[in-house]
C-alpha cells in the first residue's frame, strides 16, 4: 500500500507543481508527472532532515512534495534553456 500512496502523492504533488510553474518546456504526461512528484517528494526529504525540520525516520509530506516538485521543475528549465 506504501508504494500506491507514494505514487498517487507523487502524481497529485507534480500536477500542483506545473499548474504553479509556468512554462511550456515541461515534462508532459501521467509518468513523468508522477516522477516528477516522487523526486520531488525525496529532495524534500532530503532537504529537510538536513535542516532538521524532519527526523531520520519521517518524510516530507505533500506541501514538501510540491516544494520539491518546483525546485525540479526549475532545475528543468534552467538545464533546458541552457542546453
Amino acid at each position: 500500500m506504501g508504494i500506491i500512496w507514494t505514487v498517487l502523492i507523487g502524481f497529485v504533488a507534480g500536477v500542483i507543481a506545473k499548474f504553479l510553474t509556468p512554462g511550456s518546456n515541461e515534462p508532459s504526461g501521467f509518468i513523468l508527472t508522477t516522477v516528477l512528484g516522487i523526486v520531488g517528494a525525496f529532495i524534500a526529504t532530503y532537504l529537510g532532515q538536513s535542516m532538521g525540520w524532519y527526523a531520520p525516520y519521517e518524510g516530507a509530506g505533500l506541501i514538501g512534495a510540491v516544494v520539491g516538485a518546483v525546485i525540479v521543475l526549475l532545475v528543468w528549465s534552467f538545464a533546458s534553456r541552457r542546453a
